[in-house]
């Protein structure tokens, strides 16, 4: 299991917004690019950039500073945050992005993820932003009818890379996150799952830790690096270790 630091990237600086509210963003950076140096430094093997403006506005919002990132690290990124078409999916690969993050799509035009995965194998991952169990889209301001075990499994031969699963009612929130949400789903599809939303101590690593064994690959955390209650070289050191 691996941990990834989470940089969302609104209107140019890093932020972090609670369950997923434009209006309630908290700024630990005006300079997104910084924060990826800083997280490489500390061991991060992979990093997660949203672009929030992006979610919103369904077209690439933060370029410039996205840009910066991939320039000035040398691990992988990973980049979600309105990608609607191959065109987006192409310019980001060209920027020198690894993988990218399909979300909303995934739901309005499941026919992006397949195709995507066909031209570019290994390199799609497609985001499960759930709300009580149900997909939310559109930057989480809408919560569709379909739950988020039956999205995965939609995806399971299309040659996905993994599964972000995020619990919005956690995202931010510093509560802890959703163990048997997060395992329902590792066990109910065949794709490799990262878990997401309300990681705010060591502790809830550990607890995490066990799902490995169901296909939890990996935790995204944020608000907890950026305030201090999850230490990432202590983290990524007790996984190592256990």
């Amino acid at each position: 299991m691996i941990i990834i630091p989470a940089i969302d990237i609104k209107q140019g600086r890093c932020v972090r917004l609670l369950q997923g509210e434009m209006d309630k963003e908290t700024v630990f950076s005006d300079d997104p690019s910084a924060m990826a140096v800083r997280w490489q430094s500390e061991g991060a093997a992979l990093l997660h950039v949203v672009d929030l403006d992006g979610a919103v506005e369904k077209r690439p919002g933060n370029l410039d500073a996205i840009r910066r990132i991939v320039k000035k690290i040398t691990i992988p990124v990973q980049v979600g945050g309105g990608i609607r078409d191959e065109a987006t999916i192409a310019m980001y690969f060209d920027l020198g992005v690894q993988r990218v993050v399909i979300g909303s799509e995934a739901v309005n035009n499941p026919a992006l993820v397949e195709n995507a995965c066909r031209l570019w194998p290994g390199r799609i991952v497609v985001g499960i932003d759930s709300r009580k169990g149900m997909v939310a889209i559109e930057g989480w301001t809408q919560t569709t009818d379909v739950s988020a075990i039956q999205l995965g499994k939609q995806f399971e031969d299309a040659g996905v890379a993994a599964i972000n699963f995020t619990d919005i009612e956690r995202d931010g929130m510093r509560s802890g996150p959703n163990i048997e949400e997060t395992r329902r789903l590792a066990k109910a599809v065949n794709i490799d799952v990262v878990a997401s939303g309300g990681v705010s101590t060591i502790e809830d690593i550990k607890n995490l830790a066990p799902l490995e064994a169901d296909g939890v690959v990996g935790v995204i955390t944020g608000r907890a690096l950026y305030d201090g209650s999850l230490d990432l070289k202590a983290a990524l050191s007790w996984l190592e270790n256990r």
